[in-house]
């Protein structure tokens, strides 16, 4: 619950560039291109580099990983109400990527060294506060400039403080862990390189999905005559059923083999999605919520059952299948957003959702067992 509360805090500083983004539009008059390339340099900094973190977390075993991370995390995405140009949003997005990389593979870890009985249940606890975190984020954010104005966002960062204070005291140090699970990856890596890169891909392609719709359908909504307010607790709505999935997903899979559901996640919510593009209104938004929620349901499998392969290097495959695998899906966001000005939300949309058939059939080259089985 500690390590939780951590990724909670994080990745709900995490999602609110979204929401950030009518505000910011409307004071720097960006493009949609722009936006994208501000979701871009987020998912690069706060994604992309977490392996790097994973490795230092291995061997160096410093709690500054997890402790500063909300921190840096709050006070950098909170201030960019503040942000007088584009080049100092990109500044602000870079430094509180850093916080946001550097909590999660040493969070995953420690959660994973703790729980020697269930270990898919207890990460789908830890990945669940993340995406309920993830789902709130704009709310808040909404909520704060609705009350103090976009130049005073940076309050925002209270929770952040507190929690990094909170961490500080309590969270258990990486050391303490059984020394089974100590030590590095790369040993054991060639003998399971293929479920792994499936593993990867499958994240890969499901965040392009959800990552694409998600960072732009605040946008959608305002273009379909909703306000900014209003559209940000949509997208809300939206992250919170992808996030609070995850939790029956950890359930679930001590139950059915990790397979099974990531075949069944994904061929489910195809046609939720495309509902969610053909319906109006409160239909819309319930097609959609209910597509994020199938999509997302294996999330938390996808990273135990990659950390089941190569229990050594819990930190490090634990960024490469979350933060790395999302990171290199945001590294589209700015080719989506310059796709959404040329063809249109729905055809953009329509084109991300289709990329669940492919990850379907990959499912069946995975090896058939329970996720929540700990080797």
């Amino acid at each position: 619950m500690l390590l939780s509360s951590g990724h909670f805090c994080v990745d709900m500083y995490s999602s609110m560039l979204a929401a950030f983004l009518p505000f910011l539009q409307d004071k720097l008059d960006l493009s949609l291109s722009q936006a994208g390339m501000l979701v871009g340099v987020l998912v690069f900094s706060s994604s992309l580099t977490q392996p790097v973190y994973g490795l230092l977390s291995d061997r160096f075993r410093s709690r500054a990983f997890v402790v500063l991370g909300p921190a840096l995390a709050g006070l950098f995405i909170s201030s960019l109400g503040l942000a007088p140009s584009f080049n100092s949003l990109l500044f602000l997005l870079f430094i509180a990527g850093v916080g946001i990389a550097s909590y999660h593979p040493q969070g995953a870890a420690l959660t994973h060294r703790h729980s020697e009985r269930n270990p898919a249940f207890h990460m789908s606890i830890y990945v669940t506060a993340g995406t309920v975190g993830f789902a709130l984020g704009p709310l808040y954010i909404t909520s704060v400039i609705q009350h103090f104005g976009l130049p005073n966002s940076f309050w925002a960062t209270i929770p952040g403080l507190l929690v990094s204070l909170f961490l500080y005291f309590h969270v258990p140090g990486p050391t303490s862990g059984p020394a089974h699970l100590e030590g590095r990856p790369s040993a054991r890596l060639r003998t399971v390189l293929r479920p792994l890169l499936v593993l990867y891909t499958l994240v890969v392609l499901r965040s392009i999905t959800h990552s694409g719709i998600a960072s732009f359908l605040p946008l959608y909504y305002i273009q379909h005559g909703y306000s900014a307010y209003t559209a940000n607790r949509f997208l809300t709505i939206f992250l919170f059923a992808g996030g609070a999935s995850g939790l029956a997903g950890g359930w679930l899979a001590s139950r059915f083999s990790g397979k099974k559901l990531l075949a069944f996640s994904f061929i489910t919510s195809v046609p939720l999605f495309l509902a969610f593009l053909t319906s109006q209104g409160i239909w819309s938004v319930l097609f959609g919520s209910a597509g994020a929620a199938f999509l997302l349901l294996t999330n938390p499998l996808n990273v135990v059952m990659a950390q089941n392969l190569v229990p050594h290097g819990a930190s490090t495959i634990a960024a490469l299948t979350m933060g790395f695998a999302w990171g290199m899906a945001g590294l589209l966001i700015p080719i989506i957003g310059s796709a959404i000005e040329i063809f249109g939300f729905e055809s953009t949309f329509a084109v991300l959702t289709l990329l669940a058939l492919p990850a379907f059939i990959l499912t069946f080259l995975l090896p058939d067992e329970k996720a929540g089985d700990k080797h």
